[in-house]
C-alpha cells in the first residue's frame, strides 16, 4: 500500500500541457527554473512518500477521538504535520513576504496531489488553511495580515472555515450564528456550526476560525452576512497566545471515511461569547468566503485525483502480483489477472481518467498563475474567465471520477478488495465525501450552468470548443491511425458540448427547471470533452519526443496508448450525455412529486 509520485507524468503535464516554461517568465515567476521545479517536486515526493502515506491505513484504524472538548489525531499525525510546516511546504505558494516561497500555483498543485494520495485525512488541514491564508491575503487588514499570514504559512497555526449550520446545511442564506458589537473594533460570537473539518486538533498552537456570521441590523438572506476571525486562543498584541477564547468543540463526526480528519461541531459563545474582528466590510462575508470556497474547490478537485491515483497504483501492483485461473490463449497454468482482458480494461479505464484529469487541473493551474501575473491586464482578465469556468469542472469531475476508479479498485481485487486489510476499501470511502463536501456536484454544476455558460452567453465555453477542435485538426493532418482514431472522438464531443451550451443559453428563461434538470451531466460532458482535448494535446506531444528521441520512449508510447483508449471508452460517451440533456430534461420532471 505504498505510493510512489508519478513524477514523470506530472513533469510531463506541466511542461507540455500546462504552460511552465512560459509561466516560469512570468513577473513574479522567475524563481520557477526547471531545475527548482523538479527539485521541489523530487522533494515533496520523498516527504509525502516516506512520512505521510505510511500513515495513511493504521490512522483509518485508529482515528482522530474526541474527549472532554479535545481532539487527539491520529498516531504519527502530530509529529508529521510539524515536519510539514518546518520544512516550508504550507507556504509553497503563498508570499515570500509573509513566509511563504512565492511559486507559482501550477508548481504547487502536483504538491498538494502528492500530499493528499499520501493521506487523505491528513492533507485536509493543510488545504482548510491554504483557503484561510487565500481569504486574508485577499480581504483582511494590514493589522490581520500582520497577525496571522505568518503562523498560518509557517504552519505553526491552521485555519478553517465555518459557514454550515446544523438547520442550514448548503443553504447559507439560513444562517443564524450573530456578531453583536462591543464597541471597540470586536464582536461577540453566538452560534453552532457543523461539519467543521479539523475545527479541534492537537497538531498546532492555534486554529483561526474564519466564521460566517450576522450582525444585528443586517438584511436577510446572504446578502446580510458578514465574516469574522474567530481564533481558539486569543492572540496578544505581540503576537503571542493569549487567553482561550468562547469556541468550543463539543463533538466529532463519525464518518464513513476519512475517520482520522476530525470534522467537529463547533459552539461559540457558550460561555458569554466568543470573541471575533471583522475581515473586510460588514455584509460582504459571503464574497470573501467564496474566496476561501473557490480555493478549497480546486484542492478538492485535487483529492479526487489523489485517491484515484493512489487507488488506481495499489491496483496495478495487486494485478500484476495477483495469479488466478489460465489466460485465454490457452496459458500451461494459471496467469497474474493483469493478463485477463477484463482487469487490462478496468485498470487502463482507471489510469486515462487520472491522466485526463491531472492535465485538466494543472492546465487549470497554470491560466490560474497567468491570470495573477501576466503583465497586461486582458490577458489576465481573459486566463481568470477561463480558469473560473473550469473550476466547477475540476472539483465535480475529478471527485465523481474518484469515486468511478476506486471503485474499479476494489472490483480489481475481487473479494480482497471488499476486505479491509488490503486498504482498497479505504480508497472507495474515503473518495464518497469529495463529491459532497464545498459544495456538492449539483452545486458546482448549478454555478458552471449559472454563472459560468448562460452569463456570458456560452463565450468562454465556445472558446474552449475552439481551442479542442484546433487539436482535433492538428491530430487529423496526421497519418498516425491512432491520431484519427482520437480525433473523431474529440469531433463528436465537441459537437456534443457545443449543442449542450447552445441548448441552455437558448432555453434557461423559458425552461429554467428543463435546463438545470441537465446541470451535473454537462459538466461530466465538460469533463470528459476538455479531458478528451488534454489526452489528444498529450499524445502529440509525446509523438514530438518519439521523433526527437529524446527522453523515455515507453513512456511516451503509453501516453499515446491512453490516450487512445480514453477517446475510445470515456471520451465515446459524449453524444449520449448530449441526448440525455438536450432531449432527456422532460424525462427528469415528468413524474409529479407524489408519484415517487
Amino acid at each position: 500500500m505504498s505510493y510512489n509520485a508519478p513524477l514523470k507524468d506530472m513533469l510531463f503535464v506541466m511542461n507540455e500541457l500546462a504552460g511552465m516554461p512560459t509561466i516560469s517568465q512570468l513577473p513574479g515567476c522567475e524563481d520557477a527554473t526547471a531545475d527548482t521545479v523538479e527539485a521541489v517536486l523530487e522533494e515533496n515526493a520523498k516527504f509525502c512518500g516516506g512520512e505521510i502515506a505510511p500513515l495513511n491505513h493504521p490512522s483509518d484504524k485508529e482515528p482522530s477521538f474526541w474527549h472532554d472538548g479535545q481532539v487527539t489525531t491520529s498516531k504519527g499525525f502530530k509529529e508529521a504535520f510539524k515536519s510539514f510546516g518546518e520544512a516550508g511546504w504550507q507556504g509553497l505558494q503563498h508570499p515570500v513576504e509573509f513566509g511563504g516561497q512565492g511559486l507559482p500555483k501550477l508548481v504547487a498543485t502536483p504538491c498538494i496531489e502528492m500530499l493528499h494520495a499520501s493521506s487523505l485525512s491528513f492533507a485536509l488541514c493543510p488545504l482548510l488553511t491554504d483557503g484561510a491564508i487565500e481569504a486574508l491575503l485577499t480581504a483582511g487588514s494590514s493589522e490581520q495580515k500582520a497577525t496571522y499570514l505568518e503562523p498560518l504559512i509557517a504552519g505553526k497555526w491552521t485555519g478553517t472555515m465555518n459557514l454550515t449550520e446544523p438547520q442550514a446545511g448548503s443553504d447559507l442564506a439560513a444562517v443564524r450564528t450573530r456578531a453583536e458589537p462591543q464597541g471597540d473594533g470586536t464582536y461577540k460570537i453566538f452560534g453552532t456550526k457543523i461539519f467543521i473539518t479539523y475545527g479541534e486538533h492537537d497538531m498546532a498552537e492555534n486554529i483561526i476560525h474564519l466564521v460566517l456570521a450576522r450582525t444585528p441590523d443586517a438584511p436577510p438572506g446572504v446578502k446580510g452576512i458578514s465574516l469574522f476571525i474567530v481564533p481558539k486562543f486569543l492572540v496578544n498584541a505581540d503576537g503571542s497566545i493569549g487567553a482561550r477564547n468562547d469556541a468550543h468543540c463539543v463533538s466529532i463526526e463519525h464518518k464513513l471515511g476519512i475517520k482520522a480528519s476530525p470534522t467537529a461541531v463547533l459552539q461559540f459563545g457558550d460561555h458569554g461569547g466568543a470573541i471575533g474582528t471583522l475581515v473586510g466590510e460588514e455584509n460582504r462575508g459571503l464574497e470573501y468566503m467564496f474566496i476561501m470556497m473557490n480555493a478549497a474547490r480546486f484542492g478538492v478537485g485535487m483529492q479526487g485525483i489523489a485517491v484515484a491515483d493512489r487507488a488506481y497504483q495499489q491496483a496495478a501492483a495487486f494485478a500484476k502480483d495477483r495469479v488466478q485461473s489460465r489466460d485465454l490463449a490457452g496459458s500451461a497454468g494459471p496467469v497474474a489477472i493483469i493478463n485477463h482482458p477484463d482487469v487490462r480494461r478496468m485498470l487502463m479505464s482507471m489510469r486515462s481518467q487520472v491522466e485526463a484529469a491531472r492535465a485538466l487541473a494543472y492546465v487549470g493551474a497554470g491560466l490560474s498563475d497567468a491570470a495573477h501575473f501576466h503583465a497586461d491586464a486582458e490577458t489576465r482578465k481573459a486566463n481568470l474567465a477561463v480558469y473560473e469556468y473550469l473550476v466547477p469542472v475540476i472539483k465535480g469531475w475529478s471527485t465523481e471520477m474518484s469515486e468511478a476508479v476506486t471503485r474499479d479498485g476494489v472490483q480489481v481485487h475481487g473479494g480482497m478488495g471488499f476486505i479491509e486489510e488490503t486498504g482498497a476499501a479505504q480508497h472507495y470511502r474515503d473518495s464518497k465525501i469529495l463529491s459532497i463536501y464545498e459544495g456538492t456536484t449539483a452545486i458546482q454544476a448549478n454555478d458552471l450552468v449559472g454563472r459560468k455558460t448562460v452569463r456570458d452567453g456560452g463565450a468562454v465555453a465556445k472558446g474552449l470548443i475552439a481551442q479542442v477542435r484546433a487539436t482535433e485538426a492538428e491530430l487529423r493532418a496526421t497519418d498516425n491511425a491512432d491520431f484519427a482514431a482520437i480525433a473523431r472522438q474529440l469531433a463528436d464531443g465537441s459537437r456534443a458540448l457545443e449543442e449542450v451550451v447552445d441548448f441552455m443559453v437558448a432555453n434557461v428563461k423559458s425552461d429554467i427547471k428543463g435546463v438545470f434538470a441537465g446541470s451535473v451531466l454537462y459538466l461530466k460532458l465538460a469533463g470528459i470533452v476538455l479531458g478528451g482535448w488534454q489526452m489528444g494535446r498529450a499524445a502529440l506531444a509525446a509523438q514530438r519526443k518519439l521523433e526527437e528521441g529524446a527522453g523515455d520512449a515507453q513512456f511516451y508510447k503509453a501516453k499515446i496508448g491512453t490516450a487512445r483508449f480514453f477517446a475510445d471508452h470515456i471520451l465515446s460517451q459524449a453524444p449520449g450525455l448530449r441526448t440525455a440533456i438536450v432531449d432527456g430534461s422532460a424525462g427528469v420532471l415528468a413524474l409529479e412529486v407524489d408519484q415517487f
